[in-house]
């Protein structure tokens, strides 16, 4: 390549090798404030009401799919490279990363870390790891991730990966919480297993229900991993978390109705903690069904609401309006100046008619379980579309099995993204045509391109123009209506303490609450 540029005071090896820490290139990300400086310390038993959770939730780390099980993951496993709570990326079993041309990656895997079965973990272990996701026959939704992959092999410690073509975001990747690494057997782990190398070790495992584990006493960490059990139980109605926090029955929920905020904090019994990033609620339409593949129609459905309504009553202000882009204001290519949609009960009418209609009636199925809020937003948006002649029918599903049963199920459903530190991870994992979790079954070859050739453009200026026109394109042209960058909003017993920073890349600190927090 020629002609290469980077941001200001970085240069090509500083953006392809990775040791102490590797920040994202250009990411900007808020203070966070601090619930507690007191020293950690350990002992306790640590409960959390998490607002997901299915009877059908499983142990393979390819179909993890909500917050529930993310937790459960990040309680027992390790990944190669940890996300930090400044948004730095920092080894984890991987305690080093390097590349000469963003095609070819290097992991020196560290040694001394032990399963909770006592297996040493080896490099084979990785090459195991990353090679469930891989292949035809993988029903992994990070299986994409792996498309550009032609190798992946051990070389005396080390692991190396090869690419068909240079991305200098592959790093990030390697974080994501579908790849833990597990123990291998002839070159493949039991996707069934409960043993891992993290912090604790599973106790029982009620799935939907709860999930007990104990501290690892050989874990390698040792300034993480503060309590001495922690159980994790699902609770799906909004009212019923609050209840459980406010009688001490758990220690910590997430997912806070807003509206509940103000009698949190009138009681004294729990810390609010609000922080934006990336996150998003979003209603996905099939693209494939009618009248979804019109994207007339699916234009008039995107006017035909009011997102700052939503932003007031659903977030009560714990969030923003967002345009349809799943590209957040915590990216670094998050394209800030595209026009922006408002409630145009004419436009939307406008739309129908160019789809040969003057009138629209769909069924938009919802849950709580989707997003706390999910049914309320539902009716908002069925109200206001009356004006735009679109009759909105919300059907109420229920809350358990919504995942299994609902999502990518129904042809107009809600659901919600924790967002991705990069846009190459966000865009390959949900709207890359063919992708598992591609929830609209959306397909764009324009877009596709783009994607492929953003990952191995190391201009920024170039990437920057590349990302933004992906971005416009799954706002102007996409089946997912996205009206709202959520804030992660949680609520945590005043015994309960924090680091000074809490990581907004995901909910529950980045899913590490379990790892990272202790009580004061």
């Amino acid at each position: 390549m020629t002609n290469l540029t980077f941001p200001r005071g970085m240069t090509r090896r500083g953006l392809l090798k990775g040791g102490v820490a590797l920040t994202a290139a250009g990411l900007i990300l808020p203070a966070h404030m601090a619930l507690a400086q007191t020293e950690p310390k350990k002992g306790g038993v640590f409960r959390v009401g998490i607002g997901h959770g299915s009877s059908t939730d499983g142990y393979d780390p390819g179909l993890w799919d909500q917050l529930f099980v993310q937790t459960f993951a990040a309680a027992r496993h390790n990944y190669l490279i940890e996300i930090a709570a400044d948004g730095n990326l920092v080894p984890e079993i991987a305690e080093s990363w390097d590349s000469a041309d963003g095609a070819t990656w290097v992991f020196r895997i560290r040694q001394g870390v032990s399963f909770h079965s006592g297996k040493a973990l080896t490099p084979e272990d990785v090459v195991a790891s990353l090679n469930h996701h891989r292949g035809e026959a993988s029903t992994s939704a990070v299986k994409p991730y792996f498309d550009p992959v032609t190798d992946i092999r051990v070389d005396g410690q080390n692991v190396v990966v090869t690419l068909n073509a240079p991305n200098a975001d592959f790093p990030y990747l390697m974080s994501d919480y579908h790849l833990p690494v597990m123990p291998g057997t002839d070159g493949k782990i039991d996707p069934t297993s409960t043993d891992g190398c993290g912090g604790y070790v599973v106790e029982s495992y009620e799935p939907g229900v709860q999930a007990t584990l104990n501290r690892n006493p050989n874990y390698w960490k040792p300034d993480r991993a503060h309590f001495d059990q922690i159980v994790l139980l699902t609770i799906l109605d909004p009212a019923a978390r609050l209840n459980a926090l406010m009688t001490s029955e758990v220690d910590t929920i997430d997912q806070v109705d807003p509206a509940s905020i103000s009698l949190l904090e009138s009681r004294g019994v729990a810390k609010i903690l609000s922080i934006s990033g990336n996150a998003h609620y979003c209603f996905p339409m099939d693209a494939r069904a009618a009248p979804f593949t019109d994207n007339n129609v699916r234009m008039a459905l995107k006017y035909a609401f009011d997102r700052q309504e939503l932003v007031d009553k659903i977030l009560a202000g714990h969030g923003s309006v967002a345009n349809d882009n799943p590209i957040g204001p915590a990216n670094r290519y998050f394209f800030a100046g595209m026009e922006a949609k408002a409630y145009d009960p004419d436009k939307a009418k406008f739309h129908l008619k160019e789809a040969g209609m003057d009138k629209l009636e769909v069924t938009l199925s919802a849950a709580n379980a989707a997003f706390s809020g999910a049914v309320d937003a539902a009716v908002l948006m069925s109200e206001k579309a009356a004006a735009a002649g679109i009759t909105i029918t919300v059907d109420r599903v229920p809350d358990d099995g919504y995942w299994d049963n609902v999502w990518m199920k129904k042809p107009f459903c809600a659901s919600y993204w924790g967002g991705r530190p990069v846009e190459d991870q966000m865009f390959t994992t949900a709207y890359q045509s063919g992708a598992s979790w591609n929830e609209s079954f959306w397909s764009n070859e324009a877009f596709d391109k783009l994607l492929v050739a953003a990952r191995s453009e190391l201009d920024d200026a170039k990437r920057r123009e590349m990302y933004q026109e992906m971005q416009r394109l799954v706002s102007f042209e996409g089946a997912t209506i996205i009206p709202m960058y959520n804030n992660y909003v949680m609520a945590l017993a005043n015994t309960v303490a924090t680091p000074e920073k809490v990581s907004n890349n995901w909910n529950l600190d980045g899913f590490r609450c379990v790892e990272r927090w202790w009580f004061a």
